[in-house]
């Protein structure tokens, strides 16, 4: 049997809107003594973990996952541990762009006056049509570090896995369909439809790309519905989905860590 990364699954890791999540003591003595390197990868900041060296060295494939809104930019960073994965798999967290100044960050700014209205019908309506303000300057920032794994890391994009919570699923999300690098896979985190319009055509270029996406069924942020009206228009446009629902919140049960497993193990294949 091959030598994995993981520890023990956690049972939850959650997170949400507003000033920064603490992490248990278990989490933060794995974040202080794991072998770690923060970059600057273009314009952003990201912890760079995993493959041989467990600092990113190595031929291994690459998972890139962003966090989501007011989230420090270790937010995501003890999953790395918690899956049961090859030695040779690489981690990068990058850091969002945006500082709120309470020791979050975001990927790009939020009219929080607007968001407290989000579950009703009209107001879930503007939130799948909206295109955010500052979701372009995100992507840009996050292709280019994407660019930079690939020249000084040998990150194959097809050998990539990009994926995110919340606000970072919905720029992975984004960049994957807006872009043409080969990603090998994508993972939606707790995230939402937006930018409806201008998603939907983009879809089908994108046929057969290995999705996974889980949401809780009593999420306070952003709405099941909603993650469920994003997975029926992928699987419409050709996009395997495996779809996790869970009895929760918004937040990463084990469960879903899980299915983001076995969403990496398909690009490493089990020796002959």
């Amino acid at each position: 049997m091959r030598e994995t990364n993981q520890s023990r699954a956690g049972s939850f890791v959650k997170a949400k809107l507003g000033p920064p999540i603490a992490l248990d003591c278990r989490h933060a003595a794995l974040l202080k003594c794991d072998a770690m390197r923060d970059l600057k990868l273009g314009t952003l900041t990201a912890h760079v973990t995993g493959g041989k060296d467990r600092e990113g060295g190595g031929t291994g494939p690459v998972v890139v996952l962003l966090h989501g809104y007011g989230a420090p930019g270790t937010d995501l960073v003890p999953l790395w541990r918690e899956l049961a994965l090859p030695h040779e798999v690489r981690f990068v967290f990058p850091e969002a762009p945006v500082d709120l100044g309470f020791g979050g960050r975001a990927w790009w700014p939020l009219d929080m006056a607007r968001l407290q209205d989000r579950f009703s019908k009209s107001a879930a309506e503007r939130l799948i049509a909206e295109v955010p303000p500052g979701i372009d300057a995100a992507r840009g920032a996050l292709l280019e570090l994407l660019s930079v794994l690939e020249r000084d890391f040998g990150a194959l994009p097809e050998q990539t896995v990009i994926g995110g919570f919340s606000q970072g699923a919905m720029l992975a999300t984004d960049t994957v369909l807006r872009s043409t690098r080969p990603f090998g896979a994508l993972a939606i985190l707790s995230g939402s439809l937006i930018s409806h319009d201008e998603w939907l055509p983009l879809m089908g270029a994108r046929r057969g790309l290995p999705v996974l996406q889980s949401h809780g069924r009593t999420d306070p942020v952003l709405p099941f519905e909603l993650a469920e009206r994003l997975c029926s228009e992928l699987v419409a446009a050709g996009l395997p989905v495996e779809f996790v629902a869970f009895n929760g919140g918004h937040g990463i049960p084990g469960g879903v860590l899980e299915g983001l497993t076995r969403l990496v193990r398909r690009l490493t294949p089990e020796p002959a």
